[in-house]
């Protein structure tokens, strides 16, 4: 589905990055993994090459001057660019009166922020392809009360997409936005993650959260832009 197509994904997490690059590989994609954690970075290359390809880079994607160093980093070690991937975020808790200062800046920086400077590093490097970035389905689909930060920035990212997309239509560079429920670290290459969940659940295994952005990296969703699509099996049905 990924032949020869080279894809950088900003983020190494145990959960939605790792499954992705995974995914990537085994479907014929070349993957340069960006993250911060050096040694989780040598342990996803270490476990992951003998599918395919994988380049480990080091970098701090929350400036503008990191995202662009690492970002470039990656493109030069694949030789060019057709696909970006942002796997990032964090979380906290709390309502409007429990709230400080830095924890909502800190959600901005981390759910929005560092998500538009690696995209702004990556766009000038692509001549055309495919850019997924990963929220959350609470602000876009979902009410969570008392976690008002981390809805807030998810939300925002969720408007991004059509913005973006609309930006970059010119340029033959789609961008869309997935929208998972509850993700697991557990991610392990090769296993049948299909029997560990069922429709509704209120997590899923990130295999099934990376087959979708596997297929918006791919040309059979070449006529899909500006979405935000959902991948919950259906867990906001139970919630709104």
């Amino acid at each position: 589905m990924l032949n020869g197509k080279r894809i950088i994904i900003a983020g190494a997490g145990p959960g939605t990055g790792s499954a992705t690059a995974y995914l990537a590989l085994v479907n014929g994609a070349s993957v340069a993994v960006i993250a911060r954690n050096e040694a989780r970075l040598n342990a996803l290359k270490a476990e992951l090459s003998r599918y395919g390809r994988i380049e480990a880079i080091k970098g701090d994607l929350s400036t503008a001057k990191g995202a662009e160093e690492a970002v470039h980093k990656a493109y030069e070690a694949l030789g060019g660019l057709d696909g970006l991937v942002t796997v990032l975020g964090g979380y906290v808790e709390g309502g409007i009166s429990e709230v400080s200062e830095d924890d909502i800046f800190n959600m901005v920086r981390v759910n929005l922020a560092a998500h538009l400077l690696t995209v702004k590093a990556a766009v000038p490097l692509m001549k055309r392809g495919s850019i997924v970035m990963v929220t959350a389905i609470w602000g876009p689909y979902v009410n969570w009360p008392n976690h008002v930060a981390y809805v807030a920035s998810k939300a925002a990212l969720s408007r991004v997409a059509e913005t973006l997309a609309s930006e970059l239509l010119d340029r033959g560079i789609r961008v869309n936005v997935v929208a998972p429920g509850g993700i697991r670290h557990d991610f392990k290459p090769g296993r049948d993650w299909r029997s560990t969940r069922r429709l509704g659940d209120s997590s899923a295994p990130p295999e099934d959260i990376a087959n979708v952005i596997i297929w918006l990296l791919s040309d059979q969703s070449e006529w899909v832009n500006g979405a935000v699509i959902p991948v919950d099996g259906g867990f906001r049905l139970r919630v709104r």
